[in-house]
């Protein structure tokens, strides 16, 4: 063990001995619930927990625009798994959501709490909930949405005059197609008044303060809430943190954290030559990918082609598990003209993929302002410059360079709440670890867990690690507070399994 590894090892074993205490709202400490939400069964497409728990639903009337709240009103799906434990176990609830935006979380109550150590389990009552927008919580409906469901799509990575233009185009179209599908409500489905949708559950709750676990996008909406209502956050878990500024900026240090990431995954691919059959160094490897791709994009393979293989590889550099099929699809493309390792599970035309896409560009180009046309086209160019085939498929807030109404701005933290828990893995690519120390900043007395080692999007209660799990169960049960930033070891890259002779 080197001198790094066991002082990692020693921050982790003090978190639970040399700490702040956070202290939870007493059990008593409720007002009366609001009647107007009353939970009900859940409907059949909800996942159910393992008996003896139960998940059951309700829905919640918000005004569409808060400045008219006698106008408009919408229905907000939530959903309740109550505490496990006893009462005097009991901390309050725990709101959680999954990430975005466009990302439903009513079944999230079910599913990541679930993968909750058991103290968390039996101290909240989970809360999940559909953020307006999405799912059954009026979604947004951006209808053909520029030709972004176009089988095979167009070429996302424009080079020259021409295609820039027509990238541009398609951009100008898909603001058009939402401004008309979502119409008066566009300007209205924020991060902002989604945390006002979380304050008016936690009233309808009859609770003083709400605890929460935020992954990804979930971060931003969580550091959104504290800003707003800092003293009724409890405590607060942000997981794979997004950071503040504006989301187009946040699109880029993506895109280029991506390209660092599949440098990782050729390295990785050509470590397992015998394994992938791609090539046995990273040059080699990266050779093949792009012999893939252009083949796809010269004769897409029933609807399969560049769009598609990028959307493919956006999906598998952010977790390591899906390196494998990625290298595996790969090979059975270049080989027997197969794309069906390649392939989401479900057709991204389909309806799931069309709602979040929607809610997706409604929620960031409403949250701040967008970027010039130059801008996008000139940021491109750059990306180019870095790699000539960059994969931008996550770059979606540049459709906001179009947009019909003007953004209002997201404000985010505030010297005001409660010290909160942030999570973040060493090289994840979605949200880098960037995000997590700046953030930081702007909730002042909070720390920051890291994942050395790691590769992955999501980290807590989601890559198994006990440094990682019981730091942030002791956070949210006893309120322990580390005094300093906790290190905990990772994992590093998978071994590839050995197929089945």
């Amino acid at each position: 063990m080197t001198p790094a590894v066991r002082h990692r090892g020693v921050l982790c074993a003090l978190v639970a001995t040399t700490a702040a205490l956070i202290p939870a709202a007493p059990v008593h400490a409720t007002t009366a619930p609001d009647p107007s939400l009353r939970f009900r069964p859940c409907p059949e497409s909800m996942p159910v927990p393992a008996a003896p728990d139960r998940v059951e639903c309700g829905w919640l009337s918000v005004p569409l625009d808060r400045e008219h709240p006698d106008g408009e009103h919408i229905r907000i799906a939530v959903s309740r798994v109550r505490a496990s434990g006893p009462p005097k176990e009991r901390r309050g609830i725990l709101l959680v959501n999954p990430g975005g935006p466009g990302g439903p979380g009513l079944a999230y109550a079910v599913t990541k709490r679930a993968k909750l150590p058991e103290s968390v389990r039996r101290s909240y009552d989970v809360i999940g909930f559909d953020p307006r927008g999405t799912g059954q919580s009026a979604p947004a409906n951006c209808g053909p949405m520029g030709g972004l469901f176009d089988s095979p799509g167009a070429e996302p990575v424009p080079s020259g005059h021409t295609a820039e233009k027509a990238y541009l185009n398609s951009l100008r179209r898909m603001a058009d197609d939402c401004a008309a599908g979502v119409g008066d409500a566009l300007e209205h489905l924020s991060t902002t008044q989604t945390a006002r949708d979380m304050d008016a559950i936690r009233s309808a709750l009859g609770e003083r303060r709400i605890g929460f676990l935020g992954v990804s996008y979930g971060s931003y909406l969580g550091a959104a809430y504290a800003a707003l209502f800092p003293q009724r956050v409890g405590r607060m878990v942000l997981d794979s943190v997004v950071g503040p500024g504006e989301w187009y900026d946040f699109d880029l240090r993506q895109s280029r954290a991506l390209l660092r990431q599949r440098e990782v995954f050729f390295a990785w691919v050509a470590r397992y030559e015998e394994r992938f059959g791609l090539g046995g160094s990273a040059g080699r490897v990266r050779d093949a990918y792009r012999q893939a791709r252009q083949g796809l994009a010269a004769r897409p393979v029933n609807g399969f082609g560049s769009a598609e293989f990028d959307r493919a590889v956006y999906r598998a550099l952010g977790r390591t598990e899906r390196w494998e099929g990625l290298a595996a699809g790969i090979h059975a493309y270049l080989h027997d003209n197969s794309t069906e390792l390649l392939r989401p599970a479900a057709p991204f035309g389909g309806a799931v993929s069309r709602a979040y896409e929607s809610a997706n560009r409604v929620v960031k180009c409403a949250d701040g302002p967008g970027p010039t046309p130059g801008r996008v086209t000139a940021d491109l160019r750059r990306l180019r410059r870095l790699d000539p085939q960059p994969v931008v498929t996550g770059i979606e807030a540049s459709a906001c360079a179009y947009w019909h109404i003007p953004a209002r701005g997201t404000l985010l933290g505030s010297p005001e709440a409660p010290p909160v828990l942030l999570i973040a893995s060493e090289h994840d690519p979605v949200t880098p670890i960037e995000g997590a120390r700046q953030l930081r900043q702007w909730l002042p007395g909070s720390h920051l867990v890291t994942l050395h080692d790691d590769y992955s999007h999501g980290v807590f209660a989601s890559r198994g690690n006990k440094c990682v799990d019981s730091a942030a169960a002791a956070y949210l049960v006893d309120g322990t507070v580390p005094v300093t930033d906790v290190h905990c070891d990772g994992p590093g890259l998978p071994t590839p399994r050995v197929p089945n002779e």
